[in-house]
């Protein structure tokens, strides 16, 4: 995996993550998804919890239902700076320039279907926003972003992220609940730049 050379280098700015290892029964149309993702070799994901205050961004691609919305997450490219990587994907699906607080969770996931296996990687962080407008650059990947709040994430949003049955969306359900419970033992530092709320 062309990131993890990148890593030490987060977990000395950013801190150690903890660890979370999932095993995931995925659908078959789920499995394509993931696999279409590891064309290039990419096996990761980069997931921020871009936080103001009590505030949360979330994402909501085309093809999600009616009331599910999930965190922001991307791919750094071969070859490019990690935190690079980060800031061209925020940009894309929230309009924000980020900064990065914390290396809050390392999640290694092996998705399963049927007799087929993928591993994935997540690498979670909390981070500011320091300027922009929030709005997608990337509508043809990001049908909306908004601001909510993490009791929305962990109450109505999880809820019909579950009744999907999807488990991809149980996947993001997993990281979320750990990631918030994380949150809490490590509080944002001080906010820089202006509001964005």
């Amino acid at each position: 995996m062309h990131l993890e050379p990148l890593l030490d280098e987060q977990e000395r700015r950013f801190g150690t993550p903890e660890t979370l290892w999932i095993v995931q029964r995925i659908g078959a149309d789920e499995l394509a998804m993931v696999r279409g993702s590891t064309k290039a070799r990419r096996t990761h994901d980069v997931t921020f919890f871009i936080l103001d205050g009590p505030k949360v961004v979330v994402i909501k691609k085309p093809f999600f239902p009616p009331g599910a919305y999930r965190v922001p997450s991307g791919g750094v490219h071969p070859g490019e700076a990690f935190e690079a990587g980060v800031q061209r994907e925020a940009l894309e699906e929230t309009g924000l320039s980020i900064r990065l607080d914390r290396y809050l969770l390392r999640v290694e996931a092996c998705f399963v279907c049927g007799g087929e296996r993928e591993r994935w990687f997540t690498h979670v962080f909390s981070a500011r926003a320091v300027e922009g407008a929030l709005g997608a650059r990337d509508t043809h990947e990001i049908a909306e972003v908004r601001w909510s709040t993490l009791e929305e994430l962990q109450g109505p949003i999880r809820k019909v992220l579950l009744a999907t049955q999807r488990g991809l969306f149980a996947y993001r359900v997993a990281l979320t609940d750990k990631a918030v419970s994380l949150l809490d033992k490590f509080p944002p530092s001080p906010k820089l730049g202006r509001g964005m709320g």
